[in-house]
């Protein structure tokens, strides 16, 4: 049996995602950047500010970058992508083979432990996957398994998955923060949202939900001791008082940078900001259920009347303009896609909201209550107003705005996207294929066609053909201008120079367990 590492990669496409937030500061709170930002008083502690709280801490019942964050210091996964090379690598996996198209043989590494003593072994593996996968517990990424038919223990270090289709992007699926290991133990007898156990460098202490997660250092770490005795993670609403508690030394990290507090943060004496183009993609959709939204010349009123380049304009580089759905860090993306939507053409907005008097009913605008979601929204307004639109924004805080979203309980929302696997195709089956439903297809969108090219993308193991299925599902979307691209993310973090070895994934997310401070 052949190892095939590289071959997942050819498959996969490169990269990862982020998911950013902003802050829209009043004047007058701006503060200088003279004053050198002292270490904090926790040698041994990194505390990260964050504008949301999280909304859970189980990998299986989550799906927001809020929470990933922490998860990601708790649980761990089979495989992980390394951060410089971008290649998948095993993690809490040993190795891994394929007999067939159809079979994965995974080894996993012998000895580790759950943080609550639980044994790591190839049933914690099939009881972590199964939970995922069965529509019971009504996971809002049970996508990521689901071209998955078994899953069975051969042994204790020896997982078999077996797969409806042939599946090449399997291992990243795996890789993903979602599909990280849960203790079947504490599973079963405590909630994991609130009192997480999985086999990662840091422990679940407490939660003073809206104002702090504490996490301490497992000092059984199978991989080694780590450096930081404790991490905390804040939650500080207005990011204007997170950048001045960076300056105090009370907060040491901050991350997703708001484009209009980028020159304040890069003042801070001692504070280092870095910088580099992401997979994240934040867009403007429809509710597709919803009777005027499946009006092709409503939609297309809509994307005529709001001019991306005026808001990407107030990002100060931290966003990239493009109308691909696919960013330039996804595989599946291609150049031609970048300029290929509905162009910004106010007076075609104007001609259609008075032809078919969509101006007479009201839109109900909903955006989370993060602080680059609130600027896309009144930007848009502003703009859809001015093409004869009467629009009313909703704001509501991040777990509020998620579940409202997947309800269908809006008319028009913004959205955004990681794209941890890095792989088109787990862009566009959870968000848009017909099968997530209300579930992580929170735009409703439903349409044969383009299930159809999504599922060719899936099933099809050669590179050059899944990149075609990719492209054609890319252009259907923006034909039919299904969602409206703002802006494709930049990946950004604020760190107390005192902080080493901490390194931000393309797609936003980090990992503690190599951080020190010095």
């Amino acid at each position: 049996m052949k190892k095939q590492w590289l071959f997942l990669l050819v498959l996969i496409g490169m990269l990862i995602l982020s998911a950013c937030s902003g802050s829209t500061i009043p004047e007058g709170e701006e503060t200088s950047g003279a004053g050198d930002a002292p270490a904090s008083d926790g040698e041994n502690e990194v505390v990260y500010a964050s504008t949301s709280d999280a909304v859970g801490l189980s990998p299986t019942m989550t799906n927001d970058s809020v929470s990933s964050n922490v998860m990601t210091q708790i649980y761990e996964n089979l495989f992980e992508r390394n951060p410089e090379t971008m290649e998948l690598e095993p993690k809490l996996a040993e190795s891994y083979e394929n007999p067939d198209d159809l079979t994965w043989v995974i080894k996993l590494k012998e000895g580790i432990k759950f943080q609550d003593g639980t044994d790591f072994n190839a049933e914690a593996v099939k009881y972590s996957f199964d939970k995922l996968r069965d529509p019971a517990t009504a996971a809002p990424r049970a996508s990521l398994l689901e071209p998955v038919d078994t899953v069975t223990a051969i042994d204790e270090t020896t997982v078999e998955i077996k797969t409806k289709y042939p599946y090449g992007p399997l291992l990243a699926a795996l890789s993903h923060s979602n599909a990280a290991i849960i203790s079947p133990t504490a599973d079963e007898k405590q909630d994991l949202m609130q009192n997480p156990v999985g086999t990662g460098p840091f422990k679940f202490v407490s939660w003073n939900q809206g104002d702090e997660i504490v996490l301490e250092k497992n000092p059984d770490y199978w991989n080694g001791e780590v450096a930081l005795d404790q991490v905390k993670f804040k939650v500080v609403p207005e990011i204007s008082t997170a950048i001045s508690m960076l300056q105090t030394g009370e907060v040491n990290f901050l991350d997703a940078l708001p484009p209009e507090q980028i020159s304040r943060i890069e003042g801070l004496e001692n504070v280092e900001v870095t910088k580099q183009e992401g997979t994240p993609v934040y867009y403007l959709t429809f509710n597709h259920s919803r009777e005027r939204n499946q009006n092709p010349d409503f939609r297309k009123a809509v994307a005529s009347a709001v001019d991306r380049d005026a808001f990407v304009e107030k990002l100060n580089g931290l966003g990239v303009r493009s109308d691909s759905i696919l960013g330039p860090k996804v595989f599946g993306y291609t150049e031609e896609a970048d300029n290929a939507g509905t162009p910004y053409d106010p007076e075609l907005a104007k001609q259609l909201v008075q032809e078919n008097g969509f101006g007479n009913e009201p839109i109900k605008l909903l955006a989370a209550n993060r602080d680059n979601f609130i600027l896309m929204a009144e930007i848009v307004q502003s703009q859809l107003t001015e093409a004869g639109f009467k629009v009313e924004i909703e704001t509501m805080e991040w777990a509020t705005f998620l579940d409202t979203a997947r309800g269908g309980e809006y008319d028009m929302t913004f959205l955004s996207w990681s794209n941890v696997t890095s792989d088109g195709s787990e862009m566009f089956y959870p968000n848009f294929h017909s099968d997530n439903v209300g579930n992580s297809n929170r735009a409703q969108y439903s349409n044969p066609e383009f299930d159809k090219l999504v599922e060719a993308s899936r099933t099809t193991i050669v590179p050059e053909e899944r990149e075609k299925f990719l492209a054609e599902a890319n252009q259907f979307m923006l034909d039919d201008n299904a969602a409206i691209v703002m802006y494709h993310g930049v990946v950004t973090s604020a760190t107390e120079k005192s902080i080493k070895g901490l390194k931000v994934d393309p797609n936003g997310q980090w990992s503690l367990a190599n951080v020190s401070r010095e």
